[in-house]
């Protein structure tokens, strides 16, 4: 990571989970420095490639593999689990292994390969603490003081859910924003709104910090999960419905397990041409 972008051309793969959509770079065939403006340039769905998260694959001593995590905007990311699982898969796929071990910011994620083509992850514990979500200031996290009363989750990334009458009713493009920037979460987070459509069923919609609107998103899912469990509105263990698909959420004592399906879509290849534009 500490060597200069080579000029050359540079492999790429693209995956969704749930329409949740990934450029992944391994960067253990090529070194590459990932920095803010080229993540934002490959980001691009006009002039890149057009992703939600981009997911960069290191060596790793202790795992099978380390992820780094990248937003739209060029941030960085502590977690994205829709990434985590379709990395996985495709590493699983690659070596024949049906159990990894994956570094990320979150620490050490245990992946299983769940039968059926579907892939599970354990996201970690969720944390519940404000000063570890984290927040500006000491509050209630099962109902902040923002209209709504929104519960706050740490998954690795911030997260603020509303539990509201009816999610698709939420004009998500002039809330999400509003409540990403919030003065109560110092470091942005990710907004969810959902309603309970059935015994252990969530309908869930999302805008994450960095990005915007997604159609599914891993850990915004643990994180309702965990917020619906927190409030007596389900149990541990949940369907949630995402404009891209259904995910499926078991909040045990090890972890918050999310399983779902995952897709390798194509392969590509930047230029050079491409990659010294955005030096």
């Amino acid at each position: 990571m500490t060597q200069d972008r080579p000029q050359t051309r540079l492999p790429f793969m693209k995956m969704h989970g749930l329409g949740n959509d990934f450029v992944v770079i391994d960067a253990r065939r090529i070194p590459v420095a990932m920095s803010p403006s080229l993540a934002a340039a490959l980001a691009d769905r006009h002039r890149g490639v057009g992703f939600d998260q981009l997911a960069v694959i290191h060596a790793d001593e202790a795992a099978d593999i380390a992820l780094v995590f990248y937003n739209a905007d060029g941030s960085t990311a502590g977690a994205c689990g829709n990434a985590t699982r379709c990395v996985a898969r495709h590493e699983m796929t690659r070596t024949g292994k049906t159990v990894l071990k994956i570094r990320t910011e979150r620490g050490l994620l245990d992946v299983v390969d769940a039968g059926g083509g579907l892939t599970g992850v354990n996201m970690g514990q969720p944390l519940l603490d404000w000063r570890d979500v984290p927040l500006a200031r000491e509050v209630d996290t099962r109902a902040l003081p923002i209209e709504g009363a929104p519960v706050a989750t740490g998954m690795g990334n911030p997260h603020c859910t509303f539990f509201v009458e009816d999610a698709d009713a939420v004009d998500l493009a002039a809330r999400g924003p509003e409540i990403e920037h919030h003065p109560l979460f110092p470091q942005r987070t990710n907004v969810q709104f959902a309603h309970v459509t059935g015994p252990d069923r969530l309908r869930m919609r999302v805008w994450e910090r960095g990005t915007g609107i997604t159609l599914a998103s891993g850990s915004s899912s643990c994180a309702t999960a965990v917020a619906a469990a927190r409030r007596g509105l389900t149990g541990r263990k949940v369907t949630i419905d995402l404009d891209g698909g259904s995910i499926h959420i078991d909040w045990r004592a090890d972890g918050v397990w999310m399983t779902g399906p995952t897709a390798h879509v194509f392969d590509g290849v930047l230029t050079a041409e491409f990659l010294e534009a955005v030096r």
